[in-house]
């Protein structure tokens, strides 16, 4: 289903001058940073045509060096010279070379590029290279690329694992016309301000709420946003794709006395769908006792001061199915009541009533000691290292993006001590993206330097989104929803240091994608702790708003990668739904090396929901079900009862998590078994803490974690694993 890029105002009634004088316009007053250089998240050489001076023997053919296959290799036969070049292409642009030497390497060897395979032009030499990884800055534009190799370092002849080619292009191509840095944010953000009135205020959100609050597929998408100041006697119900704002720098310089309320009164009293909505950055007074937040997946509090209680269940108790809490600061206590499992993160509480199945707390003060499984609470005393979100704010009445630092062993929020640490980034550095853009109108952004802030709407790409430089800023509000046309991957992002995503939706297409992010390419592995590359509220579906495809929806490649809230979403409801339909092999593959990952929500993928195959990686909560919909037991797989919803990788030695949930309900055939819901190599470094399986009723999940745990049986019972191994 293709959706319209949204350009209507409000519900009639709402006066079209309350946007005019409360939207925020961007003046100019910076200029934008210079574009990057390279793009290195494409290998531009695999699978390319390669010949070779020589050849060891059959197994070690030319191909070998360019079939993104570190396992295989070109090896030359024992003499000099020899050399391997590989046809990239008429006219292609070369910017970097990563040459993966095997422990027969070259000691001396040129790099050199031809347009004709005839005359060659040096790019770089050395007479005194160690092997190992090799990562040469290498720029020119030719057809041909060749390592011409004069001086081996051993007696045996010259191989190489990898030859790795990188495109001289950054987002859709050198930057062609900067763009202009004055812009409005389009008419789905709503700006408020304190001196207007409650009744105003009330109507306005009351029209949105009547769009958007049993709108689960729909188009509609807003950006509520508070400027600094005290508002008194509203109630913002927070419907599907809208992100409630505050313009603060700090939680309480936007303070309501009132509430921001989601419930599940649309839905029959059950929460269990109340996706896809956030609030960030303000303060809230409840009306009564109590603020309601009564959430499901991708619906995050962030930078929220709740002066009193905070209840997270719908009115009535109803079944719930939540959540995330980060950064935030609850006065009282919290109620999760019906939530069967939540993971709340560096904040501090004055208290939590009760637990269903899987509570989580990292960096919390005020948090239930460690008890799982009964009461179910997982509690860590820190988070191990972490940057919070950005956010949009005031600065001296000019919109600005703050940073927050990187911090290591958190707790308690960023701003307790005073305001959060960090660096604050004008506006006048962003394109401000309106769904009409093209995606060559954003990769031109991208390339001329400037971070981008994706304005509320539904946006379609039909050429992949790319991420090259260090530090960029890609940030979403009122839940921008990413759709790639024609089977392309929606966004990738280079293996440099510290880019930011955030508050963003990619939505598959119906034409299959490979992916619809990738973090790094494949076999990156440059380290990035001082600077990692964060991924907050970063959101995936496969199907449920039309027909969707894809194999992996979420592939991280480079190291030290934080992975802070995710839902990737296999649909199993909507339109487009069906085994068939919306096939989607996993959620989440981690190739990268310690990579964290804090509040992983993943759902009903055909094969293995998580495939993590990077050393020394961590998560800290994951909640899972499996799909709902395998026909029968060998037609969701033939050489073994199901898949695993989390798999560690039989070669990793290094990994260790803890709050784990999978959860089985086979509503096709609920004679279905899964053989297990965790799989993990057994090794002393690779540990479980507090994991449980669940059946809903519908099919059985046979082990915990390997051959471990009993059967769930079809009880809505918990069976619980302490440790592991």
């Amino acid at each position: 289903m293709r959706a319209l890029p949204l350009r209507r105002r409000l519900l009639t009634g709402i006066a079209t001058m309350a946007l005019a004088v409360t939207g925020m316009v961007v003046t100019p007053g910076a200029t934008p940073a210079s574009a990057a250089a390279c793009e290195t998240a494409t290998n531009i050489a695999l699978n390319k045509p390669a010949t070779a001076s020589s050849v060891q023997g059959n197994g070690y053919l030319p191909a070998k060096a360019v079939d993104g296959d570190a396992a295989t290799r070109w090896s030359s036969q024992f003499s000099d010279p020899q050399w391997i070049q590989v046809d990239l292409g008429p006219d292609t642009a070369v910017c970097q070379v990563v040459i993966d030497w095997q422990t027969s390497y070259a000691k001396a060897f040129r790099l050199e590029l031809s347009g004709d395979g005839n005359q060659w032009t040096t790019l770089y030499s050395t007479t005194a290279n160690t092997g190992g990884v090799q990562t040469i800055d290498a720029t020119g534009t030719g057809r041909y690329l060749r390592v011409y190799g004069t001086q081996r370092a051993t007696g045996y002849g010259y191989s190489i694992k990898e030859l790795t080619v990188h495109g001289g292009s950054t987002g859709g191509g050198d930057c062609q016309t900067p763009p202009p840095v004055s812009q409005d944010f389009g008419p789905n953000v709503v700006v408020f301000d304190p001196s207007m009135s409650s009744t105003t205020i009330q109507s306005t959100l009351d029209a949105i709420f009547a769009q958007t609050e049993s709108a689960q597929f729909g188009n509609y998408r807003y950006a509520v946003m508070f400027k600094p100041g005290t508002y008194s006697g509203i109630n913002v119900n927070t419907g599907f794709y809208t992100s409630v704002l505050g313009l603060g720098r700090n939680p309480d310089d936007v303070t309501i006395n009132g509430d921001v309320t989601v419930d599940a009164g649309w839905f029959g009293g059950n929460a269990t769908q109340n996706f896809w909505r956030s609030v960030d950055n303000l303060a809230i007074v409840p009306s009564h006792t109590a603020d309601r937040w009564a959430v499901a997946q991708a619906a995050p509090m962030r930078r929220v001061h709740i002066r009193g209680d905070l209840n997270l269940a719908p009115n009535g108790y109803g079944w719930a199915s939540g959540g995330y809490i980060a950064d935030s600061k609850i006065d009282g206590k919290v109620g999760p009541y019906s939530q069967q499992q939540w993971y709340t993160r560096d904040s501090q509480i004055g208290g939590w009533v009760n637990g269903v199945w899987n509570m989580v707390f990292s960096g919390v003060k005020g948090a239930p000691a460690n008890s799982f499984p009964s009461p179910p609470y997982t509690t860590l005393p820190t988070t191990p290292v972490v940057r919070d979100k950005p956010y949009l704010y005031l600065n001296g009445g000019n919109p600005h993006v703050f940073v927050p630092n990187l911090r290591t062993n958190a707790s308690g929020t960023t701003w307790s001590g005073g305001s959060t640490p960090g660096t604050s980034v004008p506006l006048t550095q962003f394109y401000l993206a309106q769904p009409a853009d093209s995606a060559a109108t954003l990769n031109n952004a991208l390339s001329c330097g400037m971070n981008l802030l994706f304005t509320p709407g539904v946006y379609h790409l039909g050429q992949t989104l790319k991420v090259t430089r260090p530090d960029t800023i890609v940030l979403g509000i009122g839940y921008p929803t990413l759709i790639p046309d024609n089977g392309i991957s929606a966004m990738t992002v280079a293996d440099v240091d510290g880019v930011k995503l955030a508050g963003l939706l990619f939505d598959a297409g119906p034409v299959n994608s490979p992916s619809l992010l990738q973090v790094g390419p494949a076999g990156a592995t440059t380290g990035h702790a001082a600077n990692p590359t964060t991924l907050q509220d970063v959101f995936f579906r496969v199907g449920g708003a039309g027909p969707g495809k894809v194999t992996t929806a979420l592939i991280v490649n480079s190291a030290n990668t934080i992975i802070d809230h995710i839902w990737a979403w296999r649909a199993d409801h909507g339109s487009g739904v069906g085994w068939t339909v919306n096939p989607a092999d996993t959620g989440l593959i981690v190739n990268g090396a310690d990579v964290s990952a804090y509040g992983l929500f993943v759902e009903h993928f055909n094969k293995y929901e998580v495939i993590w195959n990077g050393q020394g990686g961590r998560t800290i909560f994951f909640q899972n079900e499996m799909p709902y919909d395998p026909p029968s037991q060998a037609a969701w797989r033939s050489d073994g009862r199901g898949y695993a919803a989390y798999k560690v990788a039989d070669s990793v030695t290094s990994h260790e998590a803890w709050g784990m949930g999978s959860y089985c309900v086979f509503t096709a055939d609920p004679s279905i078994v899964s053989e297990r819901g965790f799989e993990a190599p057994t090794s002393p470094n690779v540990k479980f803490h507090d994991i449980l399986t669940i059946s809903l009723g519908k099919g059985s999940i046979e082990h915990v974690i390997n051959d471990t745990g009993a059967s769930t049986g079809t009880d809505v019972k918990p069976v619980n694993i302490v440790s592991y191994p």
